[in-house]
């Protein structure tokens, strides 16, 4: 059964906002208190965090799909709808996500470090919002946004100091299990080794991670044993270690040969040349295995490798090789630029950007992109006349009917706002007019324009009580 998991693809989607509502108050002689509609919830959105204490994609592999929470609709009496929860996704520390095309979207590292992964659609506007001293009693409301929905590609490198590469069997796991407290799965077959594992060394006063990186044989960097799928998790590393075999059973196998194939598949796979390598001969308690160790420590050092002989069963040589290590890494270390605090850079739009682009396609379609006009479209609910008006007005005021005059449009082209799949195509008329302009200007009502009957009700008492006393002081006795 399956109980590492470093790579996924996952279907994500946001939650959608919810819609404003449209509402007059109402109350006992009141029948016409103004528009109380409340604006609707903010969709949740999906964010990935990294947990240190997670070490593999599992839980995603068996369930790819995940969504957020919708936010709730506007309702009457002003109140707004509740804000849709966020979905937060727990992953290991060194994740990489990518889109399907392969483009890095975000590289997690560190404990708390998140990314949203699709964003909450943000909640309509309900109709006591959109009222003005203009609008004072508007019919509608807008819609709420859909959510995001997203396909991201999640890649586990594992993020340490030291990666131990080399064949199958030549005694990796045993290395990381003496230098560290690991307890890898150690058996004297090949492939034994099944997922990389990860120790903690402390050498003097530095303290650094090692990793067992398994599958390396020729071939690995296209694909054949294991070698492909856990490469990945060498990127990360500062220090490469040749762990070789000197009392392999293969008569077609020496320490020098391993070296050179896995050296191979390291350049292949690239990225890793500007790290420092050190070679291990491993096994050397046997006793042909001190015998091949002595004979090809020279050459190899003669290229240029740092040797170190040691014996992970018999505890041989691994004081040396600890300290070694960690001099390397702590030069690593320290060759790294410090991390400066996060600018935040604010850059304001040009005066002239008008914030979308009117252009005429080759079937003499004109089609608008921009934030706003798209956002404006997705809101708008166009079985309500006045709604269609007021998308109409907001159109006119930024600007895109003098930029489709401009760009040449005439009453009766068609107009598309929005990307191809997924626009909103209508004929254009100059000035778009929507039937609820019959009614008097968009968004007024003549209900409100006279007096309330039981004002005027007050009034004429107070007229008829203004008269008698009038009568009453006139008066003159005889």
């Amino acid at each position: 059964m399956t109980t590492f998991v470093d790579r996924v693809e996952l279907h994500v989607a946001a939650g959608n906002g919810g819609h404003g509502c449209a509402s007059v108050h109402r109350e006992k002689f009141k029948p016409l208190g103004g528009p109380d509609g409340g604006n609707g919830g903010r969709g949740g959105d999906v964010i990935l965090t990294v947990d240190q204490s997670i070490t593999t994609l599992l839980d995603y592999h068996h369930s790819p799909h995940r969504k957020a929470t919708n936010g709730k609709p506007g309702e009457g009496g002003n109140r707004s709808g509740k804000d849709g929860q966020d979905l937060v996704l727990a992953v290991p520390d060194g994740t990489v996500v990518l889109d399907k095309a392969g483009n890095v979207l975000a590289d997690m590292v560190g404990q708390g470090t998140s990314f949203v992964a699709a964003q909450g659609g943000r909640g309509g506007l309900g109709n006591a919002a959109l009222a003005s001293a203009r609008r004072k009693a508007p019919g509608f409301a807008l819609l709420g946004e859909p959510g995001d929905l997203r396909d991201v590609v999640l890649e586990l490198k594992t993020v340490a100091d030291v990666a131990l590469v080399g064949y199958p069997s030549a005694g990796k796991s045993s290395l990381i299990s003496v230098l560290s407290a690991a307890k890898p799965k150690i058996a004297d077959y090949p492939f034994t080794t099944l997922v990389p594992n990860l120790g903690v060394v402390t050498a003097g006063s530095t303290v650094y991670t090692i990793a067992d990186v398994p599958g390396l044989i020729p071939g690995a960097s296209q694909g054949k044993g294991l070698g492909l799928e856990f490469l990945r998790h060498v990127e990360r590393c500062s220090v490469l270690v040749h762990v070789l075999d000197t009392a392999t059973l293969e008569s077609d196998r020496d320490p020098a040969s391993d070296l050179d194939i896995i050296e191979e598949e390291l350049r292949q796979y690239g990225g890793l040349d500007n790290r420092p390598r050190i070679v291990v001969l491993n096994k050397t308690d046997v006793p042909d295995g001190k015998d091949l160790a002595e004979m090809v420590r020279p050459d190899l050092e003669a290229r240029g490798y740092r040797v170190f002989e040691v014996s992970a069963v018999a505890h041989l040589g691994l004081k040396e090789l600890s300290f070694a290590l960690a001099e390397l890494v702590a030069t690593s270390r320290a060759a790294k630029p410090k991390e400066e605090a996060t600018r935040i850079v604010i850059r304001p739009k040009a005066v002239d950007d008008t914030g979308f682009t009117v252009t005429r396609e080759a079937d003499g379609l004109f089609r608008v992109r921009g934030e706003k006009p798209e956002r404006w479209v997705r809101q708008t609910d166009f079985n309500n006349d006045e709604a269609v008006g007021y998308l109409a007005d907001r159109l006119n005021r930024l600007g895109v009917e003098e930029s489709l005059v401009k760009a040449g449009a005439r009453g009766g082209d068609g107009v598309a706002i929005g990307p191809e799949d997924n626009a909103v195509v209508f004929d254009w008329e100059p000035s778009l007019t929507a039937g609820a302009e019959m009614l008097g200007r968009r968004g007024e009502d003549h209900r409100f324009e006279g007096e309330r009957p039981a004002a005027q009700r007050r009034r004429d008492r107070q007229a008829e009580r203004d008269e008698a006393q009038q009568e009453f002081d006139d008066f003159e006795p005889f």
